[in-house]
């Protein structure tokens, strides 16, 4: 008899992926190459959903959609910049029309206002170059007659934005467009020359209205089921905004377009009674599909890092393939712990057992729905229930099993079954029967093939599920203690935060041999004396397995001095408490370098020569409360050159830059990748000259210092070393030039010291 696993074994694994940045993809096929076009004058190719390779970025005078001679999309496209008092374009759409000729649908809107401009530009190659045709829709005139002989009011008239150009199955083109304001319209146009038919004015409104935050509007006609389904995102796009993908349906391209409870969506508007951008009044309504979520891999669970998720993925396109009949949805996503950065995403969309579509857990990786056995699909499962509303917190998932005599445990209870040869409806508490499907997948984040589920209930509510390797408790327990660690213990001044929980509900408990230093629970009383020395066992259980793990942890005086590296001649913490610096070369991991010495502040000194860095012990820092202090002297300014870098992970860092980014102009300035956090000194340090550098961090307060005098001070800095296995280097990180220059005295502290402290330090 086959293992449960061994159906995802005999697939290969997929090619590797390539990403590619376009904010607001639309997606069109040509030839045998896909493409999407969005914001920014953003566009991508790919030949297989996979690997993308950016084709343009950028609303500049070099972005090759439009350069053609002198020519180039600021003065093709000016009198749209004019009108919309923008710099910047917004998602674009383009389509190929009967001539064969490329229509793009480009437009721009002021942002603070729905001040907008909608026009066609033409080529004859889907990369261009685009010649502009001119502008056929605005908005945002205000006090002024708009398109449809009445004055502009943008609590019902749209905003001119976000347009999505389809032909429908009797050969009619149409345009459906809009954002916030007064909701998402739709217009048909002249399949000859691509502009409106005439007389219609702004078209007719389909869904939104009274400021309510739905927008991006696509539609996908299906000949499997022969409906027309509206796609929109509700909800802000950034990554605190709730963007949320949700659809309707329709049976005609122009609507009624109805959720699955049967509401016609242009009854779905804010109330005008409450607060502006109302999302109260929308939530419950439309089929959503995805919003912020993460099968969150935890304490024992295999594979590396927090697990596979987005934060808020949205506005999407769709494809369906007429050869394969697979259907596509292509959208833009952030994600956990990566701030405001976006990457395109593509996951294959099935058709349940109600006609609607489910959308696949992870992302494509050229699975084909085929024919499940029960036994492959019975087990432990990571669930996600997507809810119906609009928020910022990340759906992160639970544990359940769906056992082989069809009931569902964990944290969750219910039924499960599988019908047909790979679908499936479970029913649950308080909730319709959610009808999906099972579909063997690539994980990422377990770098192997797992069987997921994706289903939506009538309430318009979807789940995920993503199975796990079949694993005994004792499997479980030795592996949540295999990979249990409490970083570097050796001079711990702060409040541990010890795991209570693992893999697949394993419970964690904690025992320590000196609670007066160091509770059960992790909280550090500081010695009035010297070192202490204290054994923290953990107990680890899981069903009927025990397994124990100790760690020897040394606490120290909690405002003391934890590190000093006086580079004199070496790279050794003349402390005594953490280990040497080691060279590297022109990255935090890359073998070289050289680290030479000269005259400094205070004897000698570290000389960085721009190709190489020092890797410093891992756990330096371990709290939210540290200061970091060192004499730099540069001999050149390079932006994002780093002279202390510190990281949990690749995106969450903090990282102290001699010349920062244009967004604060160049100067100096202390940064960190966990939510973009820019703390510019609005100064230089100079070149050639000693200058004393210092930040302190105390639960959020940051002030970062020159020669003793404060040039920030700011709140909600991020949190970035909630553990002792931090990684910290000196002149090098993981992407940018190595700093060139000199480093003297480096002295990191276990609390944040105070303005006079900070002021002594810089005193030679």
């Amino acid at each position: 008899m086959l293992s449960p696993n061994a159906a995802a074994q005999a697939v290969p694994a997929p090619i590797a992926f390539q990403n590619a940045s376009v904010h607001d993809p639309s997606v069109v096929k040509v030839g045998d190459t896909f493409y999407v076009f969005g914001s920014h004058l953003a566009a991508a190719k790919s030949r297989d959903l996979m690997k993308w390779q950016q084709v343009s970025e950028g609303v500049n005078a070099n972005n090759p959609l439009f350069r053609k001679g002198a020519s180039n999309v600021l003065t093709e496209l000016k009198e749209t910049f004019d009108w919309a008092q923008s710099t910047t374009l917004w998602a674009a759409d383009v389509r190929q029309l009967a001539d064969g000729k490329f229509y793009m649908y480009y437009n721009a809107c002021k942002g603070d206002s729905p001040r907008s401009a909608m026009g066609i530009a033409v080529a004859d190659h889907v990369e261009g170059p685009y010649v502009d045709k001119g502008i056929f829709l605005k908005s945002g005139m205000w006090g002024q007659a708009s398109h449809d002989g009445t004055v502009y009011d943008a609590m019902k008239h749209p905003n001119a934005v976000d347009p999505h150009v389809f032909s429908d199955k009797a050969g009619r083109l149409w345009m459906i467009y809009g954002s916030y304001s007064g909701g998402i319209f739709i217009m048909q146009m002249n399949p000859a020359t691509g502009f409106p038919l005439p007389g219609q004015g702004y078209g007719k409104r389909l869904m939104g209205g009274n400021h309510a935050r739905i927008e991006g509007a696509f539609v996908m006609y299906s000949p499997a089921t022969a409906y027309y389904y509206m796609f929109t995102s509700f909800g802000g796009l950034d990554a605190s905004g709730g963007y949320n993908m949700r659809v309707a349906r329709s049976l005609q391209p122009d609507g009624p377009y109805l959720d699955a409870e049967g509401v016609d969506m242009a009854q779905v508007k804010s109330d005008p009674a409450r607060p502006l951008f109302d999302d109260a009044s929308i939530a419950p309504h439309g089929v959503k599909l995805m919003g912020s979520f993460l099968f969150e891999r935890e304490l024992g669970d295999g594979g590396a890092g927090i697990g596979t998720g987005y934060v808020s993925p949205g506005h999407n396109s769709a494809y369906v393939d007429p050869a394969t009949g697979k259907h596509f949805l292509v959208f833009h996503a952030r994600f956990p712990e990566r701030g405001e950065q976006h990457e395109v995403r593509v996951h294959q969309m099935f058709m349940n057992a109600d006609g609607w579509p489910v959308v696949a857990p992870y992302r494509y990786a050229n699975e084909t729905l085929g024919t499940v056995r029960r036994e492959f699909v019975q087990g432990d499962y990571m669930l996600v229930n997507h809810g119906k509303d609009i928020s910022a917190t990340i759906k992160k998932s639970q544990h359940i099993t769906l056992n082989p005599n069809g009931t569902v445990g964990g944290a969750v209870g219910g039924s499960w079954i599988l019908s047909g040869s790979n679908g499936v409806e479970i029913r649950l508490p308080g909730a319709s029967p959610y009808k999906g499907v099972f579909v063997n997948q690539w994980s990422e984040a377990a770098k192997t093939y797992v069987m997921t589920f994706s289903a939506l209930s009538r309430e318009g509510v979807a789940l995920f599920g993503s199975r796990l390797p079949p694993r005994t408790d004792v499997q479980v327990a030795n592996a949540i203690a295999n990979e249990l660690s409490l970083g570097n213990t050796s001079a711990i001044t702060a409040d541990l935060a010890l795991p209570t929980s693992g893999a697949r509900g394993a419970v964690i408990g904690w025992t320590s041999s000196n609670p007066a230093v160091i509770s059960h629970t992790g909280v550090v009383t500081s010695p009035a004396g010297g070192d202490v020395n204290v054994t923290l066992t953990a107990r680890i259980a899981k069903g009927n397995t025990v397994v124990f793990k100790s760690f020897a942890v040394t606490v120290r005086k909690a405002a003391g001095l934890l590190a000093h590296y006086a580079f004199d001649g070496n790279l050794a913490d003349s402390n005594g408490i953490f280990g040497a610096g080691a060279v590297t070369g022109n990255r935090i991991d890359a073998a070289g370098g050289s680290i030479g010495y000269e005259t400094g502040v205070k004897g000698q000194a570290a000389v960085f020569n721009g190709a190489s860095g020092v890797r410093l012990p891992n756990g330096l820092v371990s709290s939210n409360n540290y200061s970091v202090a060192l004499w730099l002297k540069p001999a050149q300014l390079t932006a994002f050159s780093t002279t202390f870098f510190g990281a949990r992970t690749t995106d969450s860092w903090i990282s102290l830059l001699p010349m920062g980014h244009e967004f604060v102009g160049g100067a100096s300035m202390l940064w960190s990748g966990t939510s973009w956090y820019d703390a510019g000194l609005g100064m230089n340090i100079p070149v050639g000259r000693w200058s004393h550098v210092a930040f302190t961090v105390r639960n959020g307060a940051v002030n970062v210092y020159v020669d003793g005098m404060k040039r920030f001070s700011g709140v909600n800095f991020p949190h970035v070393f909630t553990n002792a296995n931090g990684v910290f280097a000196l002149g090098v990180n993981w992407w940018d030039t190595p700093y060139r220059g000199s480093m003297d005295d480096l002295r990191i502290y276990g609390a944040a010291l105070g303005d006079a402290d900070v002021a002594a330090l810089a005193r030679q």
